[in-house]
């Protein structure tokens, strides 16, 4: 199989590359220059964002194009138009954030989507420009040539938003750690490894429309997810649990000031960590344990002087330490 994968040297792009080398794919890497994409690669330069920035792409031929672009949908249009005829699979990496809020608990494919997006839009907001990018693709290659892949909380090595990264040096640091409840709070993710394996199975099964990705809803709890970073780590911790209302009151973020987590029986719990993955999973979707995630994601994390990359798009994670010690004096 001949793969083009537009970026490819970062968290999610970076898994589908190692993913297809691994399968002995022919992976072409169409990227700005910032990182170095993986060794094996066919290496292509390119800023889709500037004039005349999809020129090394004019020519060429392949049997899937992976897109994870999350701006603007106009540069996803303008890939999807280039390549159609010479493409045959186009997979674009979207959101379960396209359903319309609040999606119902147990949303599944056919939920309503958001409304407002279109495919030739300047950037909005994250919603709906992954919408948009969606369109994009369907209006290029039709809904039997357009896989869009719904991705919910994507963890794993390579992770560039911060989430689990901040969790384990946090728990690498000691001492008691404010753990959001309660334990068994069920979490939905999927691993990025474990995203990347299902796309290209997916291709090579020639599969089209949309499937929401992420690991079945209870895979791991707050609880399994603490408790894997204190194991990894090796790290003396009291994890003190608390219960959400005293977090909520104490004016901490859920999501971001305290990664992951958000308050359980609400709209954005829904929405976060109880999709219906159902066909996905009849169309192979399998995740590893927490424990693995966890453990790849520290030993990665340490390789770097414990200090992830971070999408400079994306707002910082974590919880200030003097915000922490306030709370758990209470």
């Amino acid at each position: 199989m001949r793969l083009l994968m537009l970026g490819g040297t970062e968290f999610v792009g970076r898994a589908v590359v190692e993913a297809a080398l691994g399968r002995g794919w022919d992976v072409t890497v169409f990227h700005r220059g910032r990182h170095e994409p993986p060794a094996g690669v066919r290496s292509l330069l390119g800023d889709r964002t500037a004039p005349d920035g999809l020129a090394a792409l004019a020519d060429g031929e392949w049997d899937v194009v992976v897109d994870t672009w999350s701006a603007a949908p106009r540069a996803v249009r303008d890939a999807a138009r280039l390549l159609a005829g010479r493409v045959s699979r186009y997979v674009y990496v979207s959101s379960c954030s396209v359903y319309a809020w609040p999606p119902s608990a147990g949303y599944d494919e056919n939920a309503p989507l958001v409304e407002g997006a279109a495919a030739g839009a300047e950037q909005s907001d994250y919603a709906r420009d992954k919408r948009g990018g969606e369109l994009a693709v369907l209006d290029a290659f039709g809904s039997a040539g357009a896989l869009l892949v719904r991705a919910g909380l994507i963890l794993g090595p390579y992770e560039n938003i911060g989430r689990l990264p901040w969790w384990l040096n946090r728990v690498a640091r000691g001492g008691p750690v404010l753990a959001p409840g309660p334990r068994e709070l069920p979490l939905q993710y999927v691993d990025v490894r474990d995203l990347a394996g299902w796309v290209l199975g997916a291709a090579e099964a020639g599969l089209g429309g949309a499937y929401n990705l992420v690991s079945p809803p209870g895979h791991t709890t707050m609880g399994g997810l603490l408790d894997a970073c204190v194991r990894v780590t090796g790290a003396q911790v009291e994890l003190r649990w608390t219960e959400p209302e005293v977090v909520l009151d104490a004016g901490i973020e859920p999501w971001t000031q305290l990664p992951v987590w958000v308050p359980g029986g609400g709209d954005l719990h829904a929405a976060l960590h109880s999709a219906d993955v159902s066909r996905a999973v009849v169309a192979g979707l399998r995740c590893r344990p927490v424990l693995e995630t966890v453990a790849d994601t520290w030993k990665w994390l340490q390789g770097l002087g414990g200090v992830a990359p971070r999408r400079p798009d994306r707002p910082a994670v974590g919880l200030d330490p003097e915000l922490e010690a306030k709370l758990l004096r209470l």
